[in-house]
Order: C-alpha cells, then structure tokens, then sequence
C-alpha cells in the first residue's frame, strides 16, 4: 500500500464526523468509521489527549483548538452546523458547559447525530464518577465471571469494556441513528455506556443460566478454561497451544489425531473429570512442540490453534493470506474490518491540516 495515498473508499464515503479528542472507545470508533470511508476531522486541545496512537488515530484530519475559549468555541460550532455525526466522551455536563451540549448543536444543525461516548452513561448515581473498563466490567458481573484458578479476578486488557461494549456499541448506534434519519430527516442523541454494552454482551451467558447449560463459577465454567476441551496447555518448547472442541464429533477428531488414551474417550461432560482429564492433556501436549502440533492438527476439526503473540500473529499464513494486516506509515497494523465486496474500506494516514472547504 501506498502510505501516501488518500484516496478515500468505503459504504461510508460523503459522511462527515467531527470528533473531539478522547482516550479509548471514542478514537477507536472513530477509526472504524474513517476506515468505513468517513471523513472524520479530530479536534483536539494542545498537546492531544495524552495517548498518542498512531493505529487508532489514523484516518483522520485533525485540527487544534481550545474549545474552552471563545474563538474555539464559535469554530466548533461552525464545524458542527456542516457534519453528519458528532463524537464526543467527557463527563456528562461538559460540552453542555462548553457550549457545546447537544440541545444547541441540534436546534442549529437538526440532522446531526450526537454520540455520547463514557463508561457510566449520561445518568444514574455515578454517571460523574471517574472510571475504567475494569470498572466498568467489574460492576456488570463480566469480571467476576472470567476471573483466574485464584485469587482476584484478573482484567482481560480494555477489550471487553473500552472496546466490546464501548466503540462497537456507539458505532452500532450512530450507524442505526442515520439509518432512521433518511425516513424522518431527524439526528438524534446517542447515550453509548459501556455499562449498557457489557451488560448487552454478557446476555448470552444470562440467557443460559437458568436452564443449567452454563455455571459462572470458574470451575465449572466450560467456557472459561475450566473444561479440558476448551483451554490452552503448554508445548515441550514452552510454547501455548489453544483447544476448543465442544462438540463431540470435534472431539473424537482431536483425539483420534492425537492418538490419546482410553481414559479421555468418555466425553467431557462430567465436571467431576475435568482436573483429571486435563493434567492428562497436559502431559500429552508438552510431548511435542507447538510446531509439531500445528503440523499435526492446525487447519481440521480439531478446533486447534497455536498461541501466538500479537507480534507474530501479522506472519501467520492464514491471517496473511487474507489481508488481515497492512503496513501503513511505516507500520504493520490491522486492516479495516468488517469487508464489503462492491465498497472496500481503506485504512489511511492522519493528516494535520485545515479542513476542507465546506466543513464551515
């Protein structure tokens, strides 16, 4: 790829989003939709936001100001009157102090989708509180299902708060709120908490306990490591190998491979078996090498996959064959996602420069 082409592609191409500057979701739906083929225009205070990223900030346009003075303030709003789709994650009150708020960029621009991007959301007893995914998880049972063998739970980086029930869920929004703006010619405001989209993601797993087909408690969790079928174990060369054959015919596939013993035939369905069927696997898997494993099981019915680090996983043959990754200014970084067939996103550099004419 050329990192100098910025030629713009994607369903999204002719839509404006103006983004003010934030940490985490906010920039990572950004992204999403500069990749989608959207014309984003950051505006950011002096000195950014404090966590530069040149992987989640690319594609867009950016632009300085101080939105706490009078001239950033009239710019931004003379950039608002021109945009399709605003983005913003303080504290609920700021913009609204600022001048900024939703009602006055609404009653000036009545077409705008406003998207409201924090951990707590715009109410509720601590929608001014200070907080992170960890909280965030903690408070809607998501951490406490995923913690380790013992001791406190562990967070799984921000994946499941900042960016599965943060960026993924404002961008389902802002997508759904201009899908409803071509019948009523409306925008509208996007209330997006992560609390809200964690609670959303954990459904599966609340829709399944009463019927007894899952348990969260970690030793009885089959989907959290705790059954023999689905975990990873350790290589002779120390390396990590992932397992997941649920089902039974997976399953018998998986050990006819392997050429296991007896006593791993009888199925996985007896938590009462699980510690001893897994120190078993553990034995069998540190016979070999991750590589000699691959060779033996990657690409069948076996659910098998080595444990790769992030670094290695761009040279994976899979993964590298399908374009997954892309070098952009100098980086390997991964390509836009979800694809489309007639209108392809592009991942593309970050400009710093005036917008162009017709945003104000």
């Amino acid at each position: 790829m050329n990192e100098h082409d910025d030629t713009r592609s994607g369903p999204l191409c002719g839509l404006r989003v103006l983004e003010f500057t934030g940490i985490g979701p906010g920039p990572h739906c950004a992204m999403l939709l500069a990749d989608m083929g959207a014309e984003v225009l950051r505006i950011e205070r002096e000195g950014g936001n404090g966590w530069p990223n040149p992987v989640v900030d690319r594609g867009r346009k950016t632009l300085t100001l101080d939105i706490r003075s009078v001239a950033g303030r009239e710019r931004s709003l003379a950039l608002a009157m021109n945009a399709d789709v605003l983005i913003e994650g303080f504290r609920p009150g700021v913009m609204e102090r600022l001048g900024l708020g939703p009602d006055e960029l609404l009653e000036r621009n009545p077409r705008l989708i406003y998207g409201r991007m924090t951990g707590w959301g715009q109410s509720g007893p601590l929608a001014k509180a200070a907080g992170h995914d960890i909280n965030y998880i903690a408070l809607t049972g998501a951490l406490a299902a995923i913690r380790g063998d013992s001791g406190p739970a562990i967070p799984p980086l921000n994946l499941v708060g900042d960016f599965g029930g943060g960026s993924l869920y404002l961008a389902v929004g802002i997508l759904a709120a201009l899908w409803e703006r071509e019948r009523s010619g409306q925008g509208q405001v996007i209330d997006a908490a992560i609390v809200d989209g964690v609670s959303s993601l954990m459904t599966f797993f609340a829709g399944l306990l009463p019927s007894g087909r899952i348990d969260l408690q970690r030793d009885r969790n089959p989907l959290a490591g705790a059954a023999p079928n689905y975990r990873c174990y350790r290589c002779a060369d120390g390396r990590e190998i992932a397992i997941g054959p649920l089902e039974p015919q997976f399953w018998r596939e998986l050990l006819e491979r392997m050429d296991a013993p007896e006593a791993l035939w009888a199925g996985c369905a007896d938590p009462a078996e699980w510690p001893a069927q897994g120190e078993l696997l553990e034995r069998l898997f540190a016979t070999r090498t991750q590589a000699e494993w691959c060779a033996l099981l990657e690409g069948s019915d076996a659910c098998f996959t080595p444990v790769l680090e992030l670094a290695d996983a761009p040279q994976h043959p899979h993964l590298r064959q399908r374009g997954v990754y892309q070098e952009l200014d100098g980086m390997v970084q991964a390509a836009p996602a979800p694809r489309f067939s007639r209108t392809p996103g592009k991942g593309r550099r970050t400009l710093r420069c005036e917008p162009e004419a017709g945003w104000d």
